[in-house]
């Protein structure tokens, strides 16, 4: 088996070579562009198989927002991997990295932040996964599958070190990446930090900050139920004691801004809950307005029926909403009108999902369908330098040649 590995990781070196070569040697109009200094860029890496964000800031500093791995069984409700199921979707993910590093030689990545512990986020334990060639005691899902082609110099959740919050994590899926963390801060030099709340120094520039001081900034929201108040570092707490809260409940969200651009994901939090309920346990609420109004939201719990309150959404206000889609109740009826509600803000937007599945547009009906912006695929987001305009790119996801399907702006920011 660990011969097997490093034959792969062999031939992932291979790929990355023959596919940089093959990228840039199309025509510009077909492909994605490169990424050039002063841009931005967040793609929405669509696997099938749970979320994954990688973000290219203005001076080729790296992040990585979740990298989740449902496993090998597919039941009615969920979608496919993509672009194929002939590797899992941690290393799908890598390779769709490796094409787009500012830095190929590097083969590493600033900064692998983790919104929460849910398999969708940061992958599993599964039976059908090897284990890591490197000599770690944690098999490859998600995040350590990542991990495994692509070095974490930095990495950060919510939780570090004690992982007691709101109780103990014990689940064999936590336990493999708690494996792989400690593996890597012995063996690797992988710096470890908790999700400080309200902190805006904790996902810096590490190129070239000082040209782009004053224009970028990652800002610290909410996580373990402590949000920003908008001032300086300060932060509020949410939760009144012993009260029992759940993992979305924790999640961890940030808010990246160049210039006039403002991006939110806030992981898996929600909003919509049912009557009777206390008023604390709704997280969206206090969340948006502390953001107002923001360019790009990467939906809340993929949408779920759970999420993406009206409250939230009339805060918040976004041109573009973009949503990651593994399971056929992501786009629902409970949600979507909300979405796109002009009673709740008067101007246009669009909805963006990286996959419509076909049980889904069904149960939609031309009426809401209609509503959707493009036909699924990667999301990518690029900001001009400065941060004045940007575009979306929708990528196909059937295959690995970055062809650009459609191009949706520009949209100038507010």
């Amino acid at each position: 088996m660990k011969i097997f590995y490093q034959l792969r990781k062999i031939s992932f070196s291979v790929f990355i070579l023959c596919n940089s070569i093959f990228i840039f040697s199309q025509d510009n109009e077909k492909i994605l562009p490169a990424w050039t200094e002063g841009e931005m860029e967040i793609h929405h890496i669509n696997t099938g198989r749970g979320e994954a964000v990688f973000c290219i800031f203005p001076d080729g500093t790296t992040m990585l927002i979740d990298a989740g791995d449902l496993g090998p069984e597919i039941n009615p409700g969920t979608t496919h991997g993509l672009p194929n199921e002939s590797r899992q979707a941690g290393e799908w993910i890598a390779r769709y990295i490796s094409r787009i590093l500012p830095d190929r030689k590097m083969k590493s990545i600033d900064y692998m932040f983790l919104t929460h512990f849910h398999g969708d986020h940061m992958g599993g334990a599964y039976s059908v996964s090897p284990k890591t060639a490197k000599g770690g005691d944690y098999i490859l899902s998600g995040i350590t599958e990542v991990g495994e082609y692509l070095s974490f110099k930095k990495m950060v959740d919510r939780d570090w070190p004690t992982y007691q919050y709101p109780e103990p994590q014990q689940n064999s899926g936590f336990e493999n990446y708690l494996n792989f963390v400690k593996w890597n801060i012995e063996n690797t030099g992988m710096e470890m930090e908790r999700f400080i709340p309200g902190s805006n120094q904790q996902f810096t520039l590490v190129n070239k900050p000082e040209e782009y001081s004053g224009l970028f900034k990652v800002q610290n929201v909410i996580s373990n139920g402590e949000v920003w108040t908008g001032e300086g570092t300060g932060t509020k707490s949410l939760f009144p004691d012993n009260e029992s809260v759940n993992e979305n409940m924790c999640c961890a969200g940030i808010k990246i801004t160049l210039g006039d651009f403002d991006y939110f994901n806030g992981g898996d939090i929600y909003g919509r809950i049912p009557f009777n309920t206390a008023e604390w346990r709704d997280i969206e609420t206090p969340v948006g307005k502390v953001l107002g109004p923001i360019e790009v939201c990467e939906v809340n719990h993929h949408a779920f029926i759970d999420a993406m309150s009206e409250s939230f959404i009339a805060e918040v206000r976004p041109q573009v909403f973009v949503l990651q889609v593994w399971h056929k109740h992501h786009i629902n009826l409970t949600t979507l009108p909300s979405m796109y509600s002009k009673a709740l803000y008067k101007e246009d937007r669009d909805i963006i999902p990286t996959n419509i599945p076909d049980i889904t547009a069904a149960y939609l009906g031309e009426t809401h369908l209609n509503k959707l912006t493009g036909d699924g695929g990667h999301v990518v987001i690029k900001i001009q330098p400065g941060g004045n305009q940007y575009h979306i790119y929708l990528l196909s996801a059937d295959d690995e040649s970055m062809t650009v399907k459609n191009i949706f702006g520009p949209y100038n920011c507010r």
